[in-house]
């Protein structure tokens, strides 16, 4: 579009520019030659605006893009960086989870009940009753000698919502003694 633009626009200054030169040495009259000047003036003026705009409007597109580009590797790295923390902290709850001796289908009771699933949703996931799935749930509160759920949640993410720096002291107003010691296989 750009071209085929430019080439009437040139047409016209070129058309213009003949048909001004062929009136001059007629002299039909000032008016007459004085339009075909502005034509032409005019018609240069808006091929050099056009290709000024397109010319900007190509430097800031490339900008744009280079920018866009960046933050996407930006935004990658992060989601790499967040997906090995979550992938170690995944690990490191089902680490938890053998140490307390939970069975398999317990840990995946437990792992539902940290996503925030209820025992009805979990039952109908897991395809049992919802008193088999209640009692997967005792087992892992007994197990790990945690009241509840809201025990469990806290047990895994409250560190998480620690100040970085360790003399800001805990977010949560929860001492580090306060915390729930689970142990293995406890009872």
């Amino acid at each position: 579009m750009r071209v085929v633009l430019s080439l009437l626009l040139g047409g016209i200054a070129v058309g213009g520019a003949i048909d001004l030169w062929l009136d001059w040495p007629n002299s039909p009259g000032a008016l007459h030659l004085g339009v075909e000047f502005a034509v032409l003036v005019c018609s240069l003026a808006a091929i050099a605006f056009l290709w000024g705009s397109w010319m900007r409007t190509r430097g800031s597109l490339t900008r744009s893009l280079a920018a866009r580009e960046r933050l996407a590797r930006e935004r990658d790295s992060w989601r790499d960086r967040a997906e090995r923390s979550l992938r170690g902290l995944g690990d490191e709850i089902d680490n938890q989870f053998r140490r307390w001796q939970l069975t398999d289908a317990e840990r995946e009771v437990a792992l539902m009940l940290l996503k925030g699933l209820g025992h009805k949703e979990i039952a109908a996931l897991l395809d049992r009753s919802d008193r088999t799935v209640r009692q997967h749930a005792v087992a892992v509160y007994r197990k790990s000698n945690l009241a509840g759920r809201a025990e469990l949640s806290a047990f895994f993410l409250e560190d998480l919502l620690l100040p970085s720096h360790e003399s800001e002291g805990p977010s949560s107003g929860v001492l580090q003694e306060d915390r729930p010691t689970a142990q293995a296989g406890g009872g």
